[in-house]
């Protein structure tokens, strides 16, 4: 009697058990591998699923929704021989279940690394400043390059973002030396300009002023030649006129020296009498 409900126990349960294992509940967003045998026998969509006790097996559970990937910081170098950070962040969706367990050991390291890669080699091809400044680019040539890679694998890469691209230390000093001594030859080339520009003003401003001493010089010139010409005109074959002008012109000529300060001694001329004799009209 005992050993018969110890028996019946052991079949009630063993009746549970495999029940148990045999219902499979999938959530959503979910899709469930199944293996017979040791060999892919079918996919398990989301909800109330049956399998067959101890021969099927749950191999894989995979996640089909939006997976995010977080690829690591690594040092890039651009064509320029530059060093510069960068990262990025993906975003990828399982769409063939069978793929990404059987096609690739890791589906997600297998993605991360091949954007590494990726990401390297197009950077590469990219001096430092296309670099700093093209990520929408970089973004676009990304997710071009990995697209099929990523299909092989059962994947689908929805995006691509570059979290950060930027110069190492060492690359952001030598950076920032660069940037000061671009700083301090402009400010030498303009100060050079202006020292030019002043030059090239005063230079003009001493030949403007040199042709206008000139031109003065000329017009005095003209106008004593004028005034000669006008006297000689005047006088005639006469000599009285004239030695009365020069006398006159001695006298004035006494009285400028006489009335400065520092004026002690006045010397005659030789001919002051016959100057006088000119200005009063004496013959000699």
């Amino acid at each position: 009697m005992e050993a018969g409900f110890v028996v019946a126990l052991a079949l009630l349960a063993f009746v549970v058990v495999t029940i148990a294992k045999g219902v499979r509940i999938v959530p959503q967003g979910e899709e469930w591998i199944v293996e017979r045998l040791g060999k892919y026998h079918g996919t398990l969509k989301p909800g109330l699923n049956v399998v067959i006790p101890y021969i099927d097996r749950i191999a894989y559970q995979l996640i089909t929704k939006d997976i995010i990937l977080d690829v690591q910081e690594q040092e890039v170098i651009t064509r320029d021989n530059a060093v510069i950070l960068t990262n990025a962040i993906a975003f990828v969706k399982v769409t063939d279940p069978v793929k990404a367990v059987y096609g690739v050991t890791d589906f997600s390291e297998a993605i991360r690394n091949l954007i590494m890669t990726t990401l390297r080699s197009i950077v590469g091809e990219m001096e430092l400043d296309e670099a700093l400044s093209s990520r929408d680019k970089i973004k676009a040539r990304l997710r071009e390059s990995i697209a099929d890679e990523a299909i092989d694998w059962g994947l689908t890469v929805k995006s691509v973002e570059i979290q950060d691209i930027k110069p190492s230390q060492s690359m952001q000093k030598a950076m920032e030396m660069q940037a000061a001594a671009e700083r301090e030859r402009k400010a030498v080339v303009t100060k050079s300009e202006g020292a030019k520009q002043s030059a090239i003003l005063e230079a003009e401003a001493r030949l403007e002023s040199a042709k206008r001493d000139a031109n003065a010089q000329v017009m005095l010139a003209e106008a004593s030649a004028e005034a000669i010409r006008r006297v000689s005109s005047a006088i005639g074959e006469q000599t009285g006129p004239t030695a009365y002008l020069l006398g006159e012109k001695y006298i004035a000529a006494m009285e400028r020296l006489g009335e400065k300060d520092n004026a002690k001694l006045v010397i005659l001329p030789a001919d002051l009498q016959e100057a006088v004799r000119g200005l009063f009209g004496r013959k000699a």
